[in-house]
């Protein structure tokens, strides 16, 4: 059998891996705790329920527009109207399978073969490997004070002829830093005044904490939706703890919305009419549930900095949004992916290697989980990795003695 070598040369998303991993552990009935998933544990809004289920008693499921439903397209105007004080028309906006296809819809739309697309480091996993799906180039962009903040100074050194885009994800997945104003005015004004796009992914622009707003890259352009070089991406996926539905979208220009449209057509024909009524529904019904949600995570994050504070040899930065945190553990090991390993193995615990993030000798910790989950598995991860833990704990009905260390 016969693979080509472009899908040969894309590497298996790692958190689907781990995730599946940690499904078979618990299969087998071991004690697994998971703090590597990106999954809220709050139940959808209620109106999205209602509002796919009403669709679903009618039995007029059949194919929508390809770029969304007027209903949701009309919710997302709106929600775009509120949140980023931007008007925009139908024909700018464009629905998709989650905003991970709606990222993959602009990079397919928007780049040549060699094209090259800045990527800042920390980045999500999936952002190199989706430009090399489109035959680009990803240009990884890595802070060099040490912080999980880029810098415009780093940013323009890779700025070339090649260059057509730029990613920024904020608050970011996987460190949970907020960008601040000043850097998004920054990068607005040089994508603007270079002709570079500058792709935003805002999914989780609400989960933000300790009172502070994230900054709307739309504030800092003085043009119009169909002259700007800002595309907005965003979902239901985490604000409401959606993530099952896979509803996303994309905001551009008319023309770019269209070309886009063409392409998913080609590629999905559509999104499901239920599951964009659900989003609807999310939409248009009660906000406190992200509230809710960010409370929780904000607490949640809380915690689990205390509890890693407490873990010598570990240096974390305080995270401002999402549901994530992304400690530095290089004092234990150098490669996360061995020390990833070794916490499934022998604490059964889930964690993310930093290294898929662009920083190696880190690791992704999820506190979306439960309190419980959030200590426990910080306890774990101590007891195996710090001499100076205890030898023995339990892990389920279990005792475990450490001979490792």
């Amino acid at each position: 059998m016969r693979i080509s070598q472009l899908a040969q040369s894309i590497a298996e998303s790692p958190t689907l891996k781990l995730n599946e991993e940690a499904r078979l552990l618990r299969e087998k009935g071991e004690a697994v705790i998971h703090l590597g998933a990106g999954e809220p544990k709050n139940k959808a809004p209620i109106n999205a329920i209602l509002s796919s289920a009403a669709k679903l008693v009618t039995g007029d499921v059949k194919y929508t527009p390809t770029d969304g439903t007027p209903g949701l397209k009309k919710a997302i105007i709106r929600y775009t109207e509120e949140h980023y004080d931007r008007m925009v028309a139908p024909e700018n906006v464009i629905v998709s399978a989650g905003a991970k296809q709606s990222v993959y819809n602009v990079l397919y739309s928007i780049i040549n073969p060699q094209d090259e697309v800045i990527i800042l480091a920390p980045y999500w996993v999936s952002y190199p490997e989706m430009v090399r799906m489109v035959l680009g180039v990803p240009v990884i962009v890595t802070p060099e004070d040490g912080t999980f903040h880029p810098r415009m100074e780093d940013i323009t050194k890779v700025v070339g002829p090649n260059t057509r885009a730029i990613i920024v994800n904020s608050p970011n997945n996987p460190s949970g830093a907020v960008y601040s104003d000043e850097f998004i005015k920054e990068i607005v004004d040089f994508c603007e005044t270079k002709g570079i796009y500058l792709i935003v992914d805002d999914i989780y622009h609400k989960l933000i904490f300790d009172g502070r707003k994230s900054p709307n890259a739309y504030s800092h352009t003085k043009r119009d939706i169909e002259n700007t070089m800002v595309i907005l991406i965003n979902g239901i996926s985490k604000l409401y703890g959606m993530t099952g539905f896979r509803i996303g979208w994309a905001i551009a220009n008319k023309k770019l919305v269209g070309v886009m449209t063409n392409v998913q057509g080609q590629m999905t024909t559509t999104t499901s009419v239920i599951l964009q009524a659900a989003a609807e529904g999310a939409l248009m019904g009660l906000q406190s549930i992200v509230d809710n949600l960010r409370l929780t995570m904000e607490n949640n994050r809380n915690i689990m900095v205390q509890e890693l504070k407490g873990f010598t040899g570990v240096h974390i930065t305080k995270p401002g949004g999402t549901f994530y945190c992304l400690p530095d553990f290089r004092a234990y090991k150098k490669s996360s992916v061995e020390l990833s390993n070794l916490l499934l193995k022998k604490a059964l615990v889930v964690t993310v290697p930093g290294k898929e993030f662009g920083m190696e000798g880190h690791l992704r910790l999820s506190f979306c989980g439960s309190i419980k989950d959030i200590k426990q598995g910080v306890e774990r991860i101590k007891w195996a990795l710090d001499p100076n833990s205890p030898n023995e704990i339990f892990i389920g009905d279990r005792k475990i003695v450490r001979d490792w260390l």
